[in-house]
Formats: structure tokens, sequence, C-alpha cells
């Protein structure tokens, strides 16, 4: 079971892999230990995305325990870079399921894999044996409704939605209403996709959220905010408006199968303080997985 779940992680990571971090591999492997040696991992880093403040912090705290330690191989100065870059991720805490439904709402731009992720996230608690309503607030436009719908249907869940046109807060309010009478274990509501310029659709998020509490004391129990992999750092500018709009609890970080800038995933811990909570690994709805500090760090440096 454990070595699935590493070779899934490993498959999904392939691009990253192959396009940069798979490269410090091959260069230390054929190169000495100097001063030359810490300015190329630094340009391999950036070209993963890790970004210029982490990338100085990483690159720092490296170099100072190969110096301390009198590290001289270069297979040694690998096991340091993962063992700091785990260290740089925290382990997901995941909501307990003690409330009864336990409301989670998605957010994020448009674009960004979320409403996909709601399904693939409702698929997956419920082959955990959990009972799950979707709720598509997402009333701008009919197309966002039909997809859930379809990926719903996919997964064998049940979904309510709000009137195109509607008020996404009145929606988000009638389903979680629906999913306590239903007595539904888990309920996902996907929101609509917004510019995170916008203020008057971040002032709207800011309202779904107030309303949820309204429906449901203490609700919502988590709010997590979906990345789209592929945009790399520009997707930290996003986190951080939704950040400040409403408290946000983790983040999905989406098609990192088809990126290569996974070094984005440590920005997110360093810069944001948000755990990675699930990666989307393909596109099957299998493949939305729960992070896994050490799975992501052995799948995108090669042993």
């Amino acid at each position: 079971m454990t070595e699935n779940i590493f070779n899934k992680w490993k498959t999904g990571l392939e691009k990253t892999r192959k396009v940069t971090f798979g490269r410090i591999s091959n260069f230390l492997g054929a190169s000495e230990l100097n001063d030359d040696t810490w300015d190329e991992l630094e340009a391999l880093l950036l070209q993963a995305d890790m970004g210029f403040e982490t990338t100085a912090t990483v690159i720092q705290a490296v170099r100072a325990d190969v110096q301390e330690r009198g590290l001289t191989r270069n297979d040694e100065v690998i096991q340091a870079l993962k063992q700091e870059l785990l260290a740089r991720l925290d382990t997901p805490a995941f909501p307990d399921f003690a409330s009864r439904p336990t409301v989670i709402i998605l957010v994020g731009v448009n674009g960004s894999g979320k409403t996909t992720s709601a399904a693939k996230l409702a698929h997956l608690y419920q082959s955990e044996g959990k009972s799950v309503l979707l709720v598509a607030a997402d009333t701008y436009r009919a197309a966002a409704i039909d997809q859930l719908r379809v990926w719903a249907e996919r997964a064998a869940v049940p979904m309510v939605a709000g009137q195109p046109g509607g008020d996404p807060g009145a929606a988000a309010y009638d389903g979680i209403a629906s999913a306590v009478s239903r007595k539904r274990d888990v309920v996902i509501v996907d929101t609509a996709g917004r510019l995170h310029t916008k203020y008057n659709l971040m002032e709207e998020i800011k309202k779904i959220h107030r309303v949820s509490g309204k429906a449901l004391e203490s609700a919502p129990h988590a709010t997590w905010l979906v990345l789209d992999a592929t945009t790399g750092q520009n997707a930290l500018q996003q986190a951080k408006a939704f950040q400040k709009a409403i408290p946000v609890d983790g983040v999905i970080l989406a098609k990192l199968d088809s990126s290569a800038k996974g070094g984005m995933a440590f920005a997110i811990k360093d810069q944001l303080g948000l755990p990675i909570l699930f990666a989307g690994l393909g596109e099957g709805l299998d493949d939305l997985r729960r992070f896994e500090p050490e799975a992501f760090v052995d799948g995108i440096i090669a042993s």
C-alpha cells in the first residue's frame, strides 16, 4: 500500500522532477562541491518556482548544515537538501468531522481546478464511508453548475444547486440546510471562481462565509483555497488576497501533475503559513490525494 502511494506521487510529479528538481541529482552527481555548486543549486530551485525568498533560506540552511557536519559527498548534500525541504512542509491537519455535517467551502480564482477538486474531494470522502453532499454555489455561470453536476454524477454524489443568476449566499445557505435535514456527514460548497483583484467578488465570498454560519452554527468548519500548480508564484498573490478576505485553513494544489513548478509548494508554506492538504496528481476521480510531505519530496528529487 505504501509503495503504491509513493509510486503514484512519483508518477504525478514526473514533470517537476524531470524539468527541475531531478536535474539537481544529476548536477551534484557530476560536480565537486564548491561555491559554483551553490550558485547552480540556487538557479535550479528558482527554475522550480520556489521563489527568491524561500530559495535563499533553503540554500543558506543546507550550506550551513553541510559546513557544520563536514559533508563532502554529493549524495550527502542531496540528503541534506531533502531533509531541509521536508522540514519545511507540515503534515496536514484535517477536520475531525465532529460536527454533522462538517461544512467545507472551496474558494479560488477562475480556472484553478476548484469545481473538479470539489467532486474529487467528495468522492474521496465518500469512498471512506462518509455521506457527502455537493453544493453548487456558483450561480453566475450555468455552465459551472452543469460541470459540477456531471462530476457529481460520475462520483455518484448527490448535489444541490442555486438558481442561475441567483444569490450565491442563498445557494450556500440552502445547500447547508439541505445537508442538515438529510443528516449528511460532509457538505462541500463550490463557490464561483473570482478574480482576486475584484473587490465586489471578494466581498461576496465574505458573505458566503457569514451565511454558512447562519445555516449551521460554527460553520464553515474549513475553508480551503484551490490553487493551480501550473501558475507557480503567481498563485501566491491570489492566495494573499483570499487570506485578507476570509480565514483560509489550507490549500488544495490542483494540476500538480501538469506542472513543472512544484517548488511553489515550499513557498506556500513559507510565505503564506498555510499547509497543503491535498494535491491533484491526475485527471481521474481517484487522483486527488492527501498531501504526503515525504512522498512529495521523494517524488521531486530522484534518489
